[in-house]
Order: C-alpha cells, then structure tokens, then sequence
C-alpha cells in the first residue's frame, strides 16, 4: 500500500510504498486488548500488604464477656469487625504478570499500526531533524493538522525533539524500537518519520510478520534410531 509523505509545513510532498504486513492488515482488536491488559498488568508492583489476624500485634483477650451484657458477641481487639483491627482477605505481596507471546506482541502492534493507517490517523513526515524548540515542535505539529494528542515516532532516540516536545501537553515521542500498544491507544494521531516506518518494517514486517519457532533439532542418538527403524 501506499502512504502520503509530508514535510515541515505539511504540504505533501509524494507517496512511499509501505509493506502490507506492518500498515495493511486487517486489525485483530482481541489481541490488541489483551495485550494492551498484559502491559497494563505488567506494569504493577504488586507491593501492597495488609495485616491478617495473626500478624496483627495486639491483645487476643475478648473485649467483653461472651453473655450477660446484652450486647453482641465481641472477639479480640484483631478482630476485623473492629476499627484498627486486622484486615480480612486484603491484598498481599505478589505478581501481577502475564506472559504474552511474541507473535502476539508484534501482531498487536501491526494491528495497530493498520488501523491509525486506514483511518488516516498515521501521518509520514519527511526527515528527521529537529528544532529543541517547544515553539518550532507546536508550529510543525499544527501544520501537520494535529489538533488533540499525537506520538512522534523517530528511528533513533531524538534528544532534540525530547526538549521540544516535553512542555506540550498529550504529546510524546519514542523511537521505533520502544513502539508499544498502549502508546499508540494513548493518542489520537501518531506521526512517524520516514525512516522510523522503514524501521517499523524491519522490525515486524517482511518474514518477522508470519516467522514461526523453528522446531528443534532431534539428538543423534534419536535420528541414528529413526533411520535403523
């Protein structure tokens, strides 16, 4: 498929031929969720405690006699029903992480990629030069019509576009290789140069898109039994 190539002042300058596998694919939106949930998950620390009953340092004497008062039962000053007491069936330690296939990641973020494409939420921009300007970096973003929120997308990490663009507010930057889905769900518009979609097709495109694991190879002791056999 093709995409329009832009400049600086976002006149269109031509057409780019762009693989179909990375920009044209039909969006698989199941596994865009679910790696969008697996990042998400990935991304807790999972540090929060709370103390149970057993570890709540206090008094284990009941507060109150069990009859006579007419009032209700009362256990120790632990008890959950109890303000200051222990917490029952509270958070603890542990991970919240969830393995994701590799296939998966990359078929997600193509899915992606395919759908800003064909909705024309993916603008090319021609060259990769940057003014460290917050003026000069707002100035090119309005000229390429973006209007809310947009990810700019260099090959390399751009230091210069990183100064400019930290004071606009919904607008980031990343190279190529950190893609990821939850930043292309965060903005309405992603903006990549040139040499970033080259990179984009170098990383999932080509026989990444559809490469498998290759299955490994039997021992020799199993091949010389197979070929007796």
């Amino acid at each position: 498929m093709k995409l329009s190539l832009r400049d600086s002042s976002g006149a269109e300058v031509g057409q780019i031929d762009v693989d179909d596998a990375v920009f044209g694919i039909e969006p698989n939106l199941p596994v865009v969720h679910q790696a969008h949930v697996a990042q998400l998950a990935n991304r807790r620390r999972g540090t929060a405690s709370t103390l149970t009953r057993s570890n709540h340092r206090s008094s284990t004497g009941k507060t109150r006699r069990q009859k006579g008062t007419g009032r209700a039962r009362q256990g120790g000053a632990s008890s959950p029903l109890r303000r200051g007491g222990a917490v029952a069936h509270g958070p603890h330690p542990r991970s919240y992480r969830q393995r994701l296939p590799r296939r998966m990641r990359r078929l997600a973020i193509r899915s992606m990629l395919s759908q800003r494409a064909a909705e024309g939420g993916l603008i090319v921009l021609d060259g990769e030069s940057f003014e460290p300007r917050t003026q000069a970096v707002q100035r090119l973003l309005g000229d390429l019509g973006v209007q809310r929120s947009a990810l700019l997308v260099t090959s390399q990490a751009n230091d210069a576009l990183k100064r400019g663009i930290r004071n606009l507010p919904a607008m980031h930057t990343c190279p190529a290789d950190t893609l990821n889905v939850e930043s292309l769900l965060a903005h309405d518009q992603i903006v990549m140069t040139e040499a970033a979609v080259r990179r984009a097709e170098a990383l999932w495109g080509g026989e990444r898109a559809g490469r498998r694991r290759a299955p490994a190879p039997l021992p020799s002791g199993s091949e010389a039994n197979g070929k007796e056999s």
